[in-house]
């Protein structure tokens, strides 16, 4: 209890949270009344997409993210519904209906809530950076995508972003839609010189309300918002079914680690488009847990940070986290009060001005230093920015970072390196020293020896066939694993039946313990072979040579033929 009180304080808003708010009011004014004008028709459309109704997705972008900017540990961060949760929720719509989606929402918000606490937030730091760039580039594509039919004025059919951009693109081809283009080409063209031009001014607001005028006064034909919807019941509070919470448990770990990885990596979108925020990521999934806990009980659906929509805010001006919560309360404004202007915004517009967006957010020059620094991080960012497209964002960055380890796992175990080196021989005679150096050689093993590293240090030890003692040299060893132990007996084993004596030594503590669990190398402690350090190694293979050579095999033909040749190993 000690210890939880602390850890909660520490997630709860304070006060330098709002310190920044009196900076830039009316630059926050402006970025949220046009993040408000972009997220209406995304959260009617998420909404719907669903299945609870396009209410529902306007009460969650209200609710959820003034929730979000007040709890949320992010300056820029604006929640609602996403497409990306639409698709966990849609099986639980069919199957248990809006109660269903009510229950799971609740559930992962509570779910939220114990990652925060249990400071797993901060596991997202550890992405690579191919991998979130990659991701970044690819939602940007998937956002274009989706404003296909928009721009084209053609609906367009298919579960994936790509699959309704090419059915749209289709329809267009068959019955071109020029006004719908030429508006939505305009638009994104008119921000961008905006923003080149005055980048301290949020033009997107504008521009789109320029748009509107122009459309509806020259009476062209293009598609409009329309009537805004009246919302949904709030949901009866006795939906909390212990049987319905138990068989949604799955769908609502779902939600929970979708809602937690697109807000996490949506947070470090928008602090790579500005200069000096840096978002708590604990205290993020704390908002965003108690966002979800509270939007089903007004009717809406889960809900995380929107890539889409920080974007707009990032890139409109905006400075504090006010600038999320007038982007909320703008949003109540409208469906009370403001539905029939609202309704004329042509929806072109509203896809230039995330076609604007995603145009700022792909950074190309980051892009291409990333694929010239190295080709596995290359590898990475492509494969992340594919997947991401073709399929969805949680299994991009599963990928992606999956690909990241197995790459690392590969560099690292090629760092292990296994060199023959000189032996001190002391103060010995010509004699002896030509002895040793016909009798023993020295081994030293540099780097991690694990699991990816075992096999080829095996082949390479193999090799090993034309002295009667080798000394094997691990005080270099830097991590040793189960498999890296059995490989080391196993090397140890075969240069045995080969004749070959074998010394060990400079062994850490921490290797010493996992070669002894394992009952590696036992007999060679029994026997005396194991060594603090090299000279005493050394030492004891000179009276081997020296005092006790019966106890050395005659070479077999086979080693006398490697002879032949020379060494091979190290």
């Amino acid at each position: 209890m000690g210890s939880f009180v602390p850890r909660v304080r520490a997630l709860l808003p304070n006060r330098s949270d709002w310190a920044s708010v009196r900076r830039s009011p009316r630059r926050d004014l402006l970025a949220g009344l046009t993040v408000a004008v972009v997220a209406l028709p995304l959260a009617l459309a998420f909404g719907a997409a669903s299945g609870v109704g396009p209410g529902a997705g306007v009460i969650t972008a209200i609710v959820a993210g003034a929730l979000a900017a007040v709890f949320g540990g992010s300056d820029l961060q604006v929640s609602g519904p996403t497409g990306a949760m639409t698709v966990v929720l849609i099986p639980v719509m069919h199957r248990f209906g809006a109660d269903g989606v009510f229950m799971v929402g609740l559930l992962g918000g509570a779910f939220l809530l114990l990652a925060a606490l249990a400071g797993l937030g901060r596991v997202a730091r550890y992405l690579p950076a191919p991998v979130v760039e990659g991701f970044t580039a690819g939602i940007a594509v998937v956002i274009v995508l989706q404003q296909v039919p928009a721009m084209l004025g053609t609906p367009g059919a298919g579960d994936k972003a790509w699959q309704s951009a090419a059915d749209s693109v289709r329809q267009f081809v068959l019955d071109p839609q020029w006004a719908s283009l030429l508006v939505a080409l305009v638009v994104a063209a008119l921000i961008l010189a905006g923003m080149r031009w005055r980048p301290a001014i949020p033009v997107s607001l504008a521009v789109v309300v320029l748009a509107t005028l122009v459309v509806n006064v020259t009476g062209i034909q293009v598609d409009r918002i329309g009537g805004l919807p009246a919302g949904v019941p709030a949901p009866d509070l006795g939906f909390f079914d212990p049987q319905l919470a138990t068989a949604l448990i799955p769908s609502a770990l779902a939600v929970a680690a979708l809602g937690a990885l697109e807000s996490l990596l949506s947070a470090a979108v928008a602090d790579g488009m500005t200069v000096g925020k840096q978002h708590d990521p604990d205290r993020e999934l704390f908002g965003q847990g108690i966002a979800n806990l509270v939007a089903p009980l007004f009717g809406g659906v889960p809900a995380t940070g929107a890539i889409a929509r920080t974007a707009v805010n990032a890139r409109a001006g905006a400075s504090s986290r006010l600038s999320a919560l007038i982007h909320a309360a703008a949003l109540a404004v409208i469906v009370l009060a403001l539905s029939p202007l609202v309704g004329a915004i042509p929806v072109s517009a509203l896809a230039g001005v995330l076609l604007a967006t995603c145009i700022q957010m792909i950074k190309v020059g980051s892009l291409l230093a990333i694929a010239r620094a190295a080709r596995p991080d290359a590898l990475i960012l492509l494969v992340t920015l594919i997947v991401t497209v073709a399929a969805d964002l949680v299994t991009a960055v599963a990928i992606g970072a999956g690909l990241a380890v197995l790459l690392a796992l590969r560099s690292v175990s090629r760092s292990a390196r296994l060199d023959q080196v000189p032996l001190d021989h002391g103060d010995y005679d010509r004699a002896e020293h030509d002895l040793l150096a016909e009798h023993v050689v020295a081994y030293r093993i540099d780097g991690p020896l694990f699991f990816a590293a075992a096999h080829r240090f095996l082949l390479e030890l193999a090799e090993v066939a034309y002295v009667r003692v080798v000394i094997l040299r691990l005080s270099r060893v830097t991590s040793l694993d189960v498999t890296g132990a059995q490989v080391l007996g196993d090397a140890i084993s075969r240069l045995e039946r080969r004749g070959i004596v074998v010394l060990l030594s400079g062994i850490r503590p921490g290797h010493d313990q996992v070669l002894t669990s394992l009952g590696v190398a036992r007999h060679l402690r029994d026997q005396g072979r194991v060594f603090a350090d090299t000279p005493a190694a050394i030492s004891y293979a000179r009276d081997l040579v020296n005092s006790r050579t019966d106890e050395l095999p005659a070479r077999s033909a086979s080693d006398a033929a490697i002879d032949t040749d020379g060494p091979t190993a190290g």
